[in-house]
């Protein structure tokens, strides 16, 4: 590729809508052009990489064994509707209607449309397993789209799908996904973490994220640096700390006026903020028969830790929960918010205490009545034993769940996703096969997703510096760039271009001639922002001396290599 040919439009300054690193470095790159509110343009060079990210995922997935077909951005709303998901996905499922009026989904994923094609092709148990892929363009209607390629409404996603007989085959066909998505991340050159995750909206029993890791990545990754325990924030389990002791308080009413937080009550009784509880107010509302009836929860944290709300929807009973409002705590408790406590409130309510505050005692909670807390509070004595769950967000140096050491927490940014599915769709849709003793039973499922376009912003948020971006050498548009000084003046230079051109092509190097005849300064910038993770130098005053300059895009100096050796210096890197 000769640069005069391509198209190469770099900015000095990033757009002001840009937010985040890769969203202005992508823009200045001129590797994407926005059109509208989370819809881009991805131009030539943003689209070289891209189709990089997309060969190896290929590769990958065909090793694997997977079969990739195409099926279509939009469907049918009837799909959606067997399984529910025509209600339950909300805003984010863009709807549209054809001409006729019939209701249709600009498809945010497929799981709908595999499982129709397979229930009506599969038919025994002979045909399983059963993997299909597809890599094909998603839109899903984000509230606030930003970021760029991070959180845009329209993107590019592989998605595959197992399709087995028993558990037993479902979990196999996880593990070789999840096996082909480590040497994918692998062979895109990523620092990245597998995590165990919360299935959310997609349903089913178990799944994994994978995190490229990056301080700007909205999503908090535990792990054990001494085991291989590891999972995102909402699915790490919190252990109990301490064990409870004896009573040594009396319970006292204190009062603490205007005091409405845990850290507030904490200062002024000169205690440390670990002794006090805070306490959260649920609402869970049923319709029965068009009555309405109220079920009252209290959750209950240690004062200095978090509520994780995925965990709290799991526990028995709070599946669709709300915050109570300011008339029920006054109706159920007698109070305003920030005074609230497990002691005594006006109606029945459901106690549930997170397994550190189960374990304490003479802690500090709100006295249900304004402008009051008590002190000294016990389980047993002063107010009857919890519902006990994990109801918090871990916290560095938390015990790791698996025994083997203590927790530490770094910033991930999500761009994979591997599910097991079970029968979370092939029962609704009656997707089900004949067994060997001819009797039907449902599909086990797999779901494995991988998000194309957000690998683009992911890698340039862990590869960049104040230059620009710096691309791995998979995933770079370019491998190498040959900067010819005065080309169009000097044909020694011009030849020796040509012959290390010819020599890299030949030699399956991925290598663009930067021909533009532009000054050294602005041609060097512009591939320091592009990313290129190579660059080789030629110029008439090192070729009367028989050498090249070759730089690599994290090196401080160049190295001067000679004529002859160039060629094998750049396998020799790429081997590296």
């Amino acid at each position: 590729m000769r640069a005069s040919r391509f198209f190469i439009s770099t900015l000095k300054e990033a757009p002001s809508d840009a937010e985040i690193v890769s969203h202005k470095l992508m823009m200045r790159a001129g590797m994407i052009k926005r059109l509208g509110s989370g819809i881009y343009t991805y131009m030539p060079t943003g689209l070289r990489v891209i189709r990089k990210v997309e060969a190896i995922i290929r590769e990958e997935m065909n090793k694997s064994g997977a079969l990739e077909l195409l099926m279509p951005v939009v469907q049918p709303a009837e799909l959606w509707q067997e399984t529910g998901r025509w209600d339950k996905m909300g805003p984010e499922l863009m709807r549209v209607k054809d001409r006729h009026g019939r209701d249709y989904a600009i498809q945010p994923t497929s799981e709908e449309v595999v499982t129709d094609v397979v229930r009506s092709e599969i038919k025994s148990y002979r045909q399983l397993p059963l993997n299909f892929y597809h890599i094909q363009t998603k839109f899903r209607d984000e509230r606030r789209p930003r970021f760029g390629l991070m959180r845009g409404r329209e993107f590019t996603m592989k998605d595959a799908y197992s399709f087995d007989r028993d558990v037993e085959g479902m979990q196999k066909s996880y593990g070789i996904m999840f096996d082909a998505y480590v040497r994918i991340f692998n062979r895109f050159g990523l620092k990245f973490r597998a995590v165990a995750a919360d299935n959310g909206a997609i349903g089913g029993t178990g799944s994994h994220e994978f995190h490229v890791i990056a301080s700007t990545g909205e999503d908090a990754l535990v792990y054990c640096p001494s085991s291989d325990y590891a999972a995102n924030m909402e699915a790490a389990e919190a252990l109990a700390i301490g064990e409870r002791g004896a009573a040594t308080q009396a319970m006292t009413k204190v009062p603490t006026p205007g005091k409405t937080k845990c850290e507030m009550v904490a200062e002024q009784l000169g205690l440390p903020l670990s002794q006090t509880v805070k306490t959260i107010a649920l609402t869970v509302e049923t319709d029965e028969v068009g009555k309405v009836s109220k079920q009252y929860f209290m959750l209950l944290l240690r004062g200095d830790h978090e509520l994780n709300e995925v965990k709290v929807n799991k526990v028995p009973g709070l599946g669709s929960y709300r915050f109570s409002t300011e008339e029920e705590i006054a109706a159920v408790y007698g109070t305003v918010p920030g005074y609230l406590g497990p002691v005594s409130p006006k109606q029945p309510v459901t106690i549930v205490a997170d397994r550190t505050v189960a374990n304490m005692a003479d802690f500090v909670c709100g006295a249900n009545e304004a402008d009051a807390h008590l002190t000294g509070v016990n389980w047993g004595r002063d107010l009857p034993e919890p519902v006990v769950a994990d109801l918090r967000n871990v916290v560095e140096g938390d015990a790791s769940p698996d025994g083997k050491g203590v927790l530490a927490i770094e910033r991930g940014i999500e761009v994979g996703h591997v599910f097991q599915l079970g029968t979370a769709y092939s029962k609704s849709m009656q997707a089900t096969f004949l067994d060997e003793n001819g009797k039907p039973a449902p599909l086990q499922m797999g779901c494995y997703g991988i998000g194309v376009t957000r690998i683009l912003g992911a890698a340039i948020e862990q590869n960049f510096d104040d230059k620009g971006i710096v691309w791995p050498d998979a995933l770079a548009p370019f491998q190498i760039v040959l900067c010819p000084m005065g080309m169009d003046r000097s044909e020694m230079v011009k030849e020796q271009t040509e012959k290390l051109y010819a020599e890299l092509q030949a030699a399956g190097v991925d290598v663009i001639v930067d021909d533009r005849g532009l000054r050294p300064g602005a041609m060097f910038s512009d591939w320091e922002l592009i990313g290129v993770p190579h660059r080789v130098v030629i110029g008439e005053r090192g070729l009367k001396e028989g050498k090249l300059e070759y730089q690599g895009r994290r090196d401080t100096e160049a190295t001067a290599v000679s004529v002859d050796e160039m060629v094998g210096f750049i396998k020799a890197k790429f081997a590296q």
